[in-house]
């Protein structure tokens, strides 16, 4: 299936080390929420919202990468994913407040 939004939230979990880790943090919590909110708002798209690997910038916080438009978001609580939904996946309006910058 060809999906309009893609949503991957980074469940990484490392063992031991200095580096943080999404996992560890609540990315499984941020992948459920993900999914219950999309069926709540009835988004009329075609979406999926599923766990990735590490997304390489643990160092910020719980990651989430949207695509097609290859935008990741980062230090993401449970309390943002209504936002990024009605704000970025409905209305296509960048969360700056999140955003990874450069």
């Amino acid at each position: 299936m060809v999906f309009d939004i893609h949503i991957f939230v980074c469940t990484n979990q490392r063992t031991g080390g200095d580096r943080l880790s999404c996992g560890e943090t609540h990315g499984l919590e941020l992948v459920a929420e993900f999914k219950k909110q999309l069926k709540d708002l009835k988004v009329n798209l075609k979406t999926r919202a599923n766990k990735s690997g590490c997304l390489g910038i643990c160092d910020f916080g719980p990651t989430v990468a949207i695509y097609p438009d290859g935008i990741f978001y980062v230090g993401v609580e449970k309390t943002d994913v209504k936002e990024i939904i009605e704000s970025h996946v409905i209305n296509k309006k960048i969360v700056e407040r999140l955003l990874l910058k450069p």
